[in-house]
């Protein structure tokens, strides 16, 4: 069955890329509702923004929606990552300002508030993409995304950078929502130390810092703690794989496969899968969202699903 929230959550923080403050509340929505962000702050025109492919307006960095009038708001792909392998398929998020709180670069906050929260079983099936035909697309320096038939959601991601702190990682991940908080939704977002001045000067990464990302800089991690784990980078990716294809509107049944790719080359992914009906179809989703028991470094916590 389809799932909302029991009950408002609330994030306060900071946008990484704007550097300016919001307070973002996922709220209960009813069946076949979706998710839905409404920029309150905005007082002329539509503050709807639907959290679907084709609202994709930019994704440098991150990913952005916006609407016809307008209205915008960045770095979404965190918090969809969460709600996705959290199993929430309905829900407002109200937020007021332009980007998603940052909170520690990483999805654990949106999980937590999930598990604290605990979901709502709504009386209408979930409908799932399942994917029929393989999509492909290519982009520069080898970069390539794919979809693929498969029985069960899985993410296929490599990346291959430079910098030896991260150089090259693979990684394999069957997505589950207890396999999702213990091994992914920890992992931070990352950047390079001689590439922070650029990014400022483009009006990004102006709410950066250790407390929210991981730094690397010639080999080294800048981070007094480190890293979460050994290949805490791909995971990251993966992390964004998961919230990027969450824009699909319903789950994805299918294996993705992403070679040095980023939300651009998602994007176009699902937008290639979308513009050829004969590649997916519609179906009744067969399994159920279970109680999410995560185990971290801190203490355990669990969802109860009503």
């Amino acid at each position: 069955m389809q799932h909302t929230v029991k009950d408002v959550i609330t994030f306060d923080g900071v946008g990484v890329h704007s550097g300016r403050k919001a307070r973002m509340r996922i709220c209960p929505a009813p069946a076949n509702y979706g998710v839905w962000f409404k920029r309150v702050d905005v007082t002329e025109g539509d503050s709807m923004i639907p959290a679907r492919f084709d609202a994709v307006c930019d994704t440098r960095l991150c990913t952005v929606l916006g609407n016809a009038d307008g209205a915008t708001v960045s770095t979404v792909e965190h918090v969809m990552s969460a709600l996705s392998a959290c199993g929430v398929d309905n829900v407002l998020i109200e937020i007021d300002g332009p980007e998603v709180p940052i909170m520690d670069g990483s999805a654990e906050h949106f999980v937590r508030g999930l598990a604290k929260t605990g979901l709502l079983s709504l009386d209408e099936e979930r409908v799932m993409i399942r994917v029929l035909e393989t999509v492909v697309v290519d982009g520069e320096g080898g970069a390539r995304a794919e979809l693929h038939p498969a029985d069960e959601f899985e993410i296929d991601f490599e990346i291959d950078f430079q910098d030896p702190a991260i150089g090259r990682q693979h990684r394999v991940f069957k997505v589950s929502s207890d396999g999702f908080v213990d091994d992914i939704a920890d992992c931070r977002t990352f950047g390079h130390l001689a590439d922070v001045e650029r990014l400022r000067a483009a009006g990004l990464g102006r709410g950066g810092s250790l407390d929210n990302a991981v730094v690397v800089d010639n080999g080294r991690v800048l981070n007094p703690g480190g890293l979460r784990h050994p290949d805490e980078f791909v995971r990251h990716k993966i992390l964004d794989a998961i919230g990027d294809l969450a824009l699909a509107g319903s789950p994805v049944m299918g294996r993705y496969v992403g070679v040095k790719a980023g939300h651009g080359m998602t994007n176009r992914l699902l937008r290639a899968l979308m513009a050829r009906p004969n590649a997916w179809r519609f179906e009744s989703a067969e399994t159920p969202v279970v109680p999410l028991v995560a185990r971290d470094r801190r203490r355990e916590y669990t969802t109860q699903v009503a």
